[in-house]
């Protein structure tokens, strides 16, 4: 069996009202499809978490020093792999934020969790949104990717 392009271990924490095995598969395709979009490098791992907000909040404050709940989280990893696949980090996602954005939104919980995993993998591959130039750049990378795949979400300004 040939090795996959990149490997994309999806962890489901909490109840959600997809089944795990369609939720892997929905939010594999789209992590493949925005490392894909971003040439990252042949056999890159990354982690994605679906978890709640007390934990997700927990994370936040802990590590971001922001004392809130968030609707998603990105960490990158450490090790540098110039080149090669290596492990490019960690993204946790609140479903109960997920649900509350989506429902702001106006689009599928299932669609705000593709909108969610696009932009932890974005932050993964350098991406940030810290001053209106990279936020630019990063958006629209994000709307790319989404129209490309054809995931209808009213994206946030």
């Amino acid at each position: 069996m040939a090795k996959p392009k990149y490997i994309i271990d999806v962890q489901v924490t909490v109840d959600t009202p997809f089944t795990e095995d369609a939720l892997t598969e929905t939010l594999t395709a789209i992590a493949t499809a925005t490392l894909v979009h971003q040439d990252a490098p042949r056999g890159a791992e990354l982690c994605l978490v679906i978890s709640d907000d007390e934990t997700v909040h927990q994370l936040n404050r802990d590590y971001a020093g922001k004392d809130k709940p968030t609707d998603v989280l990105s960490f990158v990893s450490e090790t540098d792999f110039p080149g090669q696949g290596g492990y490019l980090g960690d993204i946790i996602i609140s479903i109960e934020t997920a649900t509350s954005n989506a429902a702001a939104n106006g689009h599928p919980l299932l669609a705000e969790l593709q909108l969610l995993t696009t932009h932890g993998c974005l932050h993964l591959m350098g991406h940030d949104h810290g001053d209106a130039e990279e936020k630019a750049k990063m958006w629209a990378a994000q709307a790319d990717i989404l129209t490309t795949a054809n995931i209808q979400v009213n994206l946030p300004a």
